[in-house]
């Protein structure tokens, strides 16, 4: 089963094109389902059914594991069965009609407006640490990028004459994403001012570096936000300031498909979250703004 295993692995790598992150945690979580079923005293794969399945959802809801968890341990042992199925090492997937839990919905967290602009204008951008961060929050808020995205940039896929990025994102995708002319400023600002002082001489292809002109990394990335965010009293994630790219594109009237295609969602599911969004914020203005239905809400 272990040379099985690696091949399944390499698959993923070569075929799916999976990322470095998701090779790991399908490493990590079927890994881990290996050590259950040997508890169990199952020796073979074939032997694995619908109850041992259940029984192993079972055990991580014990242990308190958030159900996005056991959903996403129970995605990666799909895709084992799948691929068991494909090399014809089985003959039924025992994966293929055992349901995940059902996840609760919440949704997105986004800044205002007036949030976004003060976070963005909270760096020195006198200095070239600053002038760095100003950049990297003006590329967040105008682009959409997940945080794996900004930190692998590199200079060649900055198009300053059309205010392009060329991105490569999940399943290593190459996307198309637009800035408009404050990023485009900023960036400007800082790769030929801020980043040549970071760089000290150094050679690096990496758009935004570190105090030692390396490769920022993602950890760094929130220690910034979380830096700035002080000038806005909010605790700020990476992924927030997606979430407000994409719920003030709605708000602005933008389609739907547009935004899909510029954060890089294969399916448009995933975008129309952003649609509930934003009319829960069209309902919370339409009850503080409407004098017939402001006064029924406060008689309530």
């Amino acid at each position: 089963m272990q040379a099985v295993f690696e091949r399944f692995i390499a698959y993923l790598q070569a075929e799916r094109n999976a990322s470095v992150h998701t090779v790991k945690s399908y490493r990590r979580d079927l890994l881990e389902f290996f050590g259950f079923v040997r508890q169990q005293q199952i020796s073979s794969m074939k032997d694995v059914t619908k109850q041992t399945l259940r029984a192993y959802m079972a055990e991580l809801m014990q242990l308190g594991l958030a159900k996005s968890s056991i959903a996403r341990k129970m995605s990666a042992i799909r895709s084992f069965y799948r691929y068991l199925l494909r090399e014809e090492l089985i003959a039924v997937s025992p994966a293929a009609t055992t349901a995940s839990p059902k996840l609760d919905k919440h949704l997105p967290s986004f800044l205002s407006i007036d949030e976004a602009r003060r976070l963005i204008e909270a760096p020195d951008a006198s200095m070239p640490q600053g002038q760095r961060d100003r950049a990297l929050l003006e590329l967040l808020y105008a682009s959409g990028l997940r945080v794996s995205e900004l930190v692998s940039l590199d200079m060649e896929q900055i198009d300053p004459a059309t205010n392009e990025i060329r991105v490569r994102g999940k399943g290593s995708k190459e996307r198309i994403v637009l800035i408009g002319e404050p990023a485009a400023l900023a960036l400007d600002t800082y790769i030929n001012d801020g980043r040549e002082k970071l760089l000290e001489g150094k050679k690096n292809d990496a758009l935004f570096l570190n105090r030692y002109g390396q490769r920022l990394p993602v950890r760094r990335v929130q220690k910034i936000i979380d830096k700035h965010a002080a000038a806005i009293g909010k605790k700020v994630h990476p992924h927030m300031l997606r979430h407000t790219f994409a719920t003030h594109l709605l708000d602005g009237g933008a389609d739907l498909k547009v935004v899909q295609e510029l954060l890089g969602h294969a399916d448009l599911s995933s975008t129309q979250i952003y649609t509930h969004v934003t009319q829960s914020r069209a309902r919370q203005i339409y009850l503080a703004a409407h004098p017939l239905a402001r006064e029924k809400h406060d008689d309530e």
